[in-house]
């Protein structure tokens, strides 16, 4: 299901279904971007929320969430930031309530559960995108996109990839953080695979632990599952030994065993550019170049 296109003088809700907002200045100063483009804005309760590393406990997060699902005014819903948490709500959301109402929800990073929990149940289209506390917004070219996407123009975007195992490939794009994802392996929250194409990114994780997660992935079987697989930004990843295999060694050697398509390249994950890249809807990879088949919002 599409969520319906966002226009000027929606209601967007935001809300901090993680980890708290560390810095309100900058939280705010996201909100003012939204604003000045001519949205109207409501903050959830979790957005001033802090529970130990969380925002606010896990009965007072999931409630934002499903509230702000349900009411028929709130037109889209950001999230405030990732960090950690968002696992813990997948048994206190009512998919029922995220099935009959779809709208746009944004998140990235530990957001990763929610957006392809939420189309794998619903089959809604979500959007891995700049969150409102991250300074994300602030970049023009960030910014651009994530609007372009919700309002029904991501169709004209075409994003240069580099090839390590060459082949075209079409399929439904879904993904994000590794860690997440790997993290919902063999739980009753696990994703559909199948004929998907999947991207991937992480931050602060060394190589070895990276090698290690795709290592799980690969013996959980879902490299044979797949169309293909866009490699996105790996931010800080590098390891502090200098024997240690690089993050570039580790990458190369493991997806040159890969039996299908693998590029990489993708600005998606937690770099300063931050491309938005809907859950759920088909793509194209061809002549490295991926593109989108279909817009992720239907207009009203």
């Amino acid at each position: 299901m599409k969520p319906k296109k966002l226009n000027k003088g929606d209601k967007i809700g935001i809300i901090a279904p993680a980890s708290p907002c560390y810095n309100q200045d900058l939280f705010m100063e996201g909100v003012k971007v939204l604003r000045n483009l001519g949205f109207e804005i409501e903050l959830g309760k979790s957005c001033f929320a802090r529970e130990g590393f969380l925002a606010g406990d896990d009965y007072l997060r999931a409630d934002d969430f499903n509230t702000f699902f349900k009411r028929r005014d709130i037109d889209a819903i950001f999230c405030l930031r990732g960090g950690y948490g968002s696992i813990r709500l997948l048994d206190k959301i009512d998919w029922n309530g995220v099935r009959n109402n779809p709208k746009i929800f944004v998140g990235y990073s530990d957001i990763t559960a929610l957006l392809n929990v939420i189309y794998n149940k619903t089959k809604c289209i979500c959007f891995h995108g700049p969150m409102v506390a991250t300074g994300d917004l602030f970049n023009d070219i960030n910014l651009k996109m994530l609007l372009e996407s919700l309002q029904g123009n991501i169709r004209r975007y075409k994003i240069n990839l580099k090839c390590i195992n060459p082949g075209q490939a079409e399929g439904v794009i879904i993904g994000g953080n590794l860690s997440v994802l790997v993290s919902l392996i063999g739980t009753k929250y696990n994703i559909d695979f199948k004929d998907k194409v999947l991207f991937i990114e992480d931050i602060n994780e060394e190589p070895y632990k990276i090698d290690r997660m795709l290592q799980t992935l690969k013996y959980a079987g879902i490299f044979d599952k797949l169309k293909a697989i866009i490699i996105g930004q790996f931010t800080n990843c590098e390891s502090i030994d200098e024997k240690s295999f690089t993050l570039h060694q580790v990458l190369m050697n493991f997806f040159r065993e890969i039996k299908i398509p693998v590029y990489y390249g993708l600005e998606t994950g937690h770099g300063k550019i931050k491309i938005t890249i809907p859950i759920g809807i088909k793509v194209k990879i061809e002549d490295n170049i991926l593109s989108f088949s279909e817009e992720a919002v239907f207009y009203d």
